[in-house]
């Protein structure tokens, strides 16, 4: 039985290569641009201050936490989380990440719904990432229980569907990061461009990610998706 080495795992090696790549891009743009530093000499965490200030932002805390483009909003306790590599830098790059996040809590303040959306879906993803796996092995170990395997397929699925879903939240938190680095003055126009190529690197990886468990699931319904009858 080809369980373990099928022709199909050409599509989980697919999904990784596009991952690695998006993932080398991202990190390779936000290098380049955070060479450049700002002409205002603003950081990460006063970009990030003025843009929730001139939002009408006064209930976001903002913070410092380790690593390099680990920065994330936190919309349970309203936390705009800047990794080290952002916020105590003045790089046209550092300021774009910033921005970005602050995207995500306008999001949050105007109730913007894909991201009500997305929040929503945390639970069922996890749960789907987390037994779909087993679910399917039982159903197989079962001889071949399509019940078992169709319920672990669906729960995948989900995975999926979260991927799906965050991707306009991405795409919109980078479209008002722009606008509001365009109109703020926050940045030169020569540098909206740079903070551009930084924001659409980093769009591309949620891309790649939502492709690579795009062909995972396309794997699971070709291995297993198939009433075997005959088994």
């Amino acid at each position: 039985m080809g369980f373990f080495f099928d022709p199909t795992y050409v599509l989980v090696i697919a999904g990784m290569l596009i991952s690695m790549a998006a993932s080398a891009y991202v990190n390779t743009t936000f290098r380049r641009y955070d060479q450049v530093p700002s002409e205002r000499r603003l950081t990460g965490t006063e970009a990030a201050a003025y843009i929730l200030q001139q939002s009408g932002i006064t209930d976001v805390r903002i913070t410092s936490i380790p690593g390099e483009l680990t920065d994330n909003y936190n919309g349970s306790d309203k936390t705009l989380n800047l990794s080290q590599s952002t916020a105590n830098s003045t790089s046209v790059a550092a300021i774009g990440v910033a921005a970005h996040e602050c995207g995500h809590a306008v999001q949050d303040a105007k109730g913007y719904w894909p991201m009500r959306l997305r929040t929503a879906l945390v639970p069922a993803a996890n749960i789907g990432s987390t037994l779909s796996f087993p679910i399917i092995i039982a159903g197989v170990l079962m001889s071949w229980n399509q019940t078992l395997i169709h319920i672990g397929i669906l729960l995948f699925s989900l995975a999926l569907l979260f991927q799906l879903v965050t991707l306009p939240v991405e795409f919109n938190a980078s479209h008002r990061a722009l606008s509001i680095l365009s109109s703020g003055g926050l940045l030169t126009p020569e540098e909206v461009p740079m903070v551009r190529h930084v924001l659409t690197a980093a769009a591309l990886t949620y891309v790649a990610a939502a492709l690579a468990t795009f062909l995972q699931l396309l794997r699971l319904i070709l291995l297993f998706g198939n009433n075997r009858d005959d088994n």
